[in-house]
């Protein structure tokens, strides 16, 4: 089968949803750029989308690191690669009280959440202004739309990024470029590990499949949406999140995030 001259390029690719949207890329015969700090992973996670008759560059850096972005931007140009769709997915959180957690940390969460998204963005972008086509999925959260105590450097970069994301869409309106954002509820993936909150109430909630949330993402994407919140609960979350005052949304959203043992 000839192969599809399209490449997306996803960061977080290799668990999660960002895997997920990886899969579905492979299967619609996107070739890809995927990128993630584990290269064994990346290994691993390459060989198994290019069963789907793709290619796959993998880029193994740490989005962490502020000058790593700019260098995968520099390494897909040195190997003559358009772009078509890149899928900003990487992100983390870090649980706690703001006053007990590790500082460096949310710097680090910041670095990651919103400094990679925003300089991969501009430098993709205007590429795809160049050729005037082109497509982006941020991944927001519906933590974005309430302040989250215990989450609160999280929420607050994701609400960054839910904010960002419709405003440069709108910029975008007159050109080939769409920026759609994919805003998902708690996912059954590796965040809660990685943000140290097994001991949060939310960790016990129903949480999100990766894969039905990936598809959301994918289909609003290649619909050229502006926005999809994943999940029936999700989307009732959020608007029950834009009509309350603030102070009431971050009271909910701390009952559901607190310690499990904090009344014990």
């Amino acid at each position: 089968m000839e192969n599809n001259q399209k490449y997306a390029l996803i960061t977080g690719a290799t668990s999660g949803i960002g895997y997920e949207l990886a899969k579905l890329f492979a299967k619609d015969k996107y070739n890809l750029v995927i990128v993630a700090r584990d290269a064994a992973e990346l290994s691993r996670t390459a060989g198994e989308l290019q069963q789907e008759g793709i290619q796959v560059h993998t880029i193994a850096k740490d989005l962490f690191v502020r000058t790593s972005a700019k260098e995968i931007y520099e390494e897909v140009q040195s190997k003559g690669i358009h772009i078509d769709v890149l899928v900003n997915d990487a992100g983390q959180g870090h649980y706690g009280k703001f006053e007990e957690t590790d500082l460096e940390k949310e710097v680090a969460i910041v670095e990651l959440n919103i400094i990679s998204c925003v300089t991969l963005t501009k430098l993709f972008l205007k590429d795809m202004l160049a050729r005037n086509e082109g497509k982006i999925l941020n991944l927001g959260s519906i933590a974005g739309e309430a302040p989250g105590p215990y989450q609160s450097v999280y929420h607050g970069t994701k609400a960054f990024i839910n904010s960002w994301s419709t405003a440069i869409r709108n910029e975008l309106k007159d050109t080939n470029i769409t920026v759609t954002v994919l805003l998902p509820g708690a996912t059954d993936t590796d965040f809660f590990n990685k943000a140290d909150m097994q001991n949060s109430k939310i960790v016990d909630s129903k949480l999100s499949n990766p894969e039905d949330v990936a598809k959301d993402g994918y289909e609003a994407l290649m619909s050229g949406d502006d926005k999809i919140i994943s999940g029936f609960k999700n989307k009732v979350q959020a608007a029950m999140a834009n009509v309350l005052p603030d102070s009431m949304a971050s009271a909910t959203m701390g009952k559901q995030q607190e310690p499990k043992d904090k009344d014990a």
